[in-house]
């Protein structure tokens, strides 16, 4: 389970964050995850759970917005969305493409704290 790694990873990079903004307990951790990260985002959330024990973001919860996939579309000169991850054609003319804009990420978007903790 490669997701529990992602999370002690996530968990220390939170970490460091909250203490260089002077907080001391965090409410949520944002993350953007993209369709094609390879992470199942609930055990991406298991995983975040028990690096947070004993942490600053102890308690938080994990909010992940997921991330489509957009290609480049070589013959309409276009980027596209994909519906899904089985086939790597434009959606408007189905011409195949390898050209990935977006969908690989694993992002730290954002810490929420309380206001007065700010």
């Amino acid at each position: 389970m490669h997701e529990l790694s992602i999370a002690v990873n996530l968990v220390e990079l939170a970490v460091a964050a909250a203490d260089e903004a002077g907080v001391r307990q965090v409410l949520a951790v944002r993350l953007r995850l993209g369709a094609l990260a390879g992470v199942v985002p609930e055990a991406l959330s298991l995983g975040y759970e028990v690096a947070a024990q004993g942490t600053v973001l102890a308690g938080s919860r994990l909010i992940i917005e997921p991330v489509p996939v957009v290609i480049y579309c070589p013959a309409c000169a276009a980027p596209a969305t994909l519906t899904g991850i089985q086939q790597f054609v434009c959606p408007r003319c189905g011409t195949p493409t390898a050209d990935i804009r977006q969908g690989k990420e694993i992002e730290l978007v954002a810490l929420e704290a309380a206001e007065d903790d700010v």
